[in-house]
């Protein structure tokens, strides 16, 4: 393989027209800058980096500060003119449709409208939406019609329902703890085990997930009782995907090499939101560990993700 091959996903979309709304209808509340963004911009760090093909989101908080009907069409408006790119230039970029969630109704709407008309390869869904959780009874509906049309989830984290810490922006803590709060609850509350086929990337290599899999697992069973097992609760953490996106330590590789299935470990930039300094630094970190022979890092790089995007083996 070469590394020019890489296959990036999570790489994230920042529309203007979406970056120039946000402010008056909610802002982020994390803390962290919005970047400028162009798609000409996009392919010269894709090109630095030797990445083919990156796949794009619309990263946190989406479109949930909106209301009403608007959130329903600024979803729209994301979800097309990032399946623009996908046309118009070809083999460089996917997309990972966006949901006007915590509209259900609305959500289960522009899915079908995703699925039936425009180029997706999946959707993305953020860790909590004003607090609920993706493992509670409310998106059981949605996770019902995901697993049937066999649609491929990015879960991306964004700010949990806590104050952020004064100079320290969610992104770089509470990012992760909120990953692994959703995906815990995920697997406690029986979702994996309702719908088995579903596909779900968890964002920075799973936040704490790996490192702490052993507690949740055995503190989750003894607390919720049969038929939950430690043995079965493993299992339905080790189904998750994980992206390396700011995770490619030798400290955090280690970790998720030790716990992640080897098919499932994608490789990940979080550009633009991680800047192009940094996303080369943790891409120099995954090039340079020697802990990877070259066909773990081949699989890493491009060949775990075929398996999830198949019609990329054709550009």
């Amino acid at each position: 393989m070469r590394n020019s091959d890489r296959i990036d996903v999570h790489q994230h979309v920042v529309p203007a027209f979406w970056a120039d709304e946000l402010s008056a209808n909610g802002g982020d509340p994390s803390g962290w800058q919005t970047p400028e963004w162009t798609p000409e911009k996009a392919i010269a760090f894709m090109d630095s980096q030797q990445i083919s093909t990156g796949v794009l989101s619309l990263t946190a908080p989406g479109v949930v500060g909106w209301r009403g009907h608007e959130r329903r069409d600024m979803a729209r408006r994301v979800n097309e003119y990032t399946a623009g790119l996908v046309a118009s230039h070809a083999g460089r970029f996917g997309n990972f449709a966006t949901l006007p969630l915590p509209d259900l109704d609305g959500a289960l709407l522009e899915l079908e409208h995703v699925r039936r008309t425009l180029q997706v390869d999946g959707v993305v869904l953020l860790s909590n939406y004003g607090g609920r959780y993706l493992g509670e009874p409310m998106f059981d509906p949605l996770w019902a019609e995901l697993a049937l049309r066999g649609m491929l989830v990015f879960i991306h984290p964004t700010k949990p329902p806590i104050d952020v810490m004064e100079g320290i922006p969610g992104p770089i803590v509470d990012y992760p703890f909120d990953t692994t709060r959703t995906a815990v609850q995920l697997v406690l509350n029986g979702v994996l085990t309702r719908y088995p086929t579903l596909r779900i990337i968890l964002s920075h290599a799973g936040g704490f997930l790996p490192y702490a899999s052993m507690r949740f697992a055995q503190a989750g069973a003894a607390v919720h009782g049969a038929p939950l097992t430690p043995e079965g609760v493993l299992h339905d953490l080790r189904s998750f995907y994980f992206d390396t996106a700011l995770s490619t330590s030798a400290a955090a590789l280690a970790g998720l090499t030790a716990f992640a299935r080897p098919d499932h470990i994608l490789f990940g930039s979080d550009y633009p939101y991680a800047s192009e300094a940094m996303s080369a630094t943790f891409t120099r970190e995954l090039d340079h560990q020697i802990s990877l022979d070259v066909g773990r890092r081949a699989s890493i790089n491009r060949a775990n993700a075929l398996a999830l995007f198949p019609r990329l083996s054709r550009c």
